[in-house]
Order: C-alpha cells, then sequence, then structure tokens
C-alpha cells in the first residue's frame, strides 16, 4: 500500500515537472503558474489588524457594561466631575488644566459616551443570543416534556384497558356466592336432579 502510494506521488511529480517544462517551453503563462497543492495545508496570511479573542472581548464589554449600569459609577462620575469643575474654578490659575467652558472635560465626557453604547449595545447582543439558546432548549425540553405525557398517557390508558379484563376481589367474591348458590340449590334438591339425569 505505502509503496503504491509512492508511485503514484512519485508519477504525479513528474507529470507536473513535464508539464512545467512543456509550458515554459511554449511560453504559455498560464501553464507557467506554480500550480497550487491540495495535499498541503495553505500557508497562513499576513493580517494587517491584530487579532483578538471575540470571547474575552466580549466577556469584557459585558463586565463594563454591567459597571456603567450600577449606582456605583453614577456616583464615582459625579464626584470626579464636582472635584474636577471645584479643581478648576477654586484652584491657583496656574495649576487649572480646564477653564471654565470646560471643554476638556466635555469631551472626556463624550469620549466616555461614545464608547460606553457600543459596549453596552455589545452586551445586549450577547445577552440576547444567550436567551435564545435557552429558549431553544427550553423548547426542546417542553418537547420532550410533552412526549413522555402523551407516552405515559397512552401507557395508563392501556393498562385501564388491560384492567378491565383482569379479574378483581370484587368480581372473584361475586363469582365464588354465585357457586356457592348453586351448589347449596344442588344439595336441596338431589333427587330432582339425580332423577333428571337418568
Amino acid at each position: 500500500m505505502a509503496e503504491r502510494a509512492r508511485e503514484r506521488a512519485d508519477r504525479s511529480e513528474r507529470s507536473e515537472r513535464a508539464e512545467r517544462a512543456k509550458a515554459g517551453s511554449t511560453g504559455s503563462s498560464a501553464l507557467s503558474r506554480s500550480r497550487v497543492r491540495l495535499d498541503l495545508p495553505k500557508a497562513p496570511r499576513q493580517k494587517l489588524l491584530p487579532e483578538y479573542d471575540p470571547e474575552a472581548f466580549g466577556r469584557t464589554s459585558e463586565r463594563i457594561a454591567r459597571f456603567l449600569g450600577t449606582g456605583r459609577f453614577i456616583v464615582w462620575m459625579t464626584l470626579v466631575i464636582i472635584v474636577w469643575v471645584l479643581w478648576n474654578i477654586f484652584a491657583p490659575s496656574a495649576l487649572r488644566f480646564d477653564e471654565y467652558p470646560f471643554i476638556f472635560l466635555t469631551l472626556a465626557l463624550s469620549l466616555q459616551a461614545s464608547y460606553a453604547a457600543p459596549l453596552i449595545l455589545l452586551a445586549q447582543n450577547r445577552q440576547d443570543d444567550r436567551d435564545r439558546v435557552n429558549l431553544e432548549q427550553d423548547r426542546k425540553q417542553n418537547e420532550r416534556s410533552i412526549a413522555d405525557t402523551e407516552y405515559l398517557t397512552r401507557e395508563i390508558a392501556a393498562l385501564r384497558m388491560g384492567l378491565g379484563e383482569v379479574a378483581t376481589r370484587d368480581w372473584i367474591r361475586s363469582e365464588f356466592q354465585d357457586l356457592i348458590k348453586e351448589m347449596d340449590e344442588r344439595r336441596l334438591f338431589p333427587h330432582e336432579s339425580d332423577e333428571g339425569d337418568r
């Protein structure tokens, strides 16, 4: 087996060389290109953008979105803004870094908002995906429960039908009572039944 595979590989390699030589001698540009080998993995491409783990990025964005939705964030943001404004109003002129219109503060807040909105949307999309998966699992579980319930219902109906044909204690008792009555009647009139048999 291994020898046959080697022979096939050698033959295909020789035929490729022959085609290349033929293409080189005829000047054909389409055949002179190197052929793509399908038995070898493709070399990885050089990417311009850095690679990242989308799952890790999603988890981080969810943590940030959760923090942005807490009262703690609002308290800290309020304190930072109050300190910022008070510092830039009452600090000495040489130490102020953002004068009265507070342009740098506005820029910082708009930058924070421009990052917060997509992170919150990403966290909501991930939550929607999780909810969709959970709903699908719940739906499948409900279908299984319905199928199990229908099966058990059919089994109980079959048992009830079978029990209708089974002798119960009351039925056996009534049969015994009938037999005892019949035996008593035969004892009361033994001669008549004997004469009737003759």
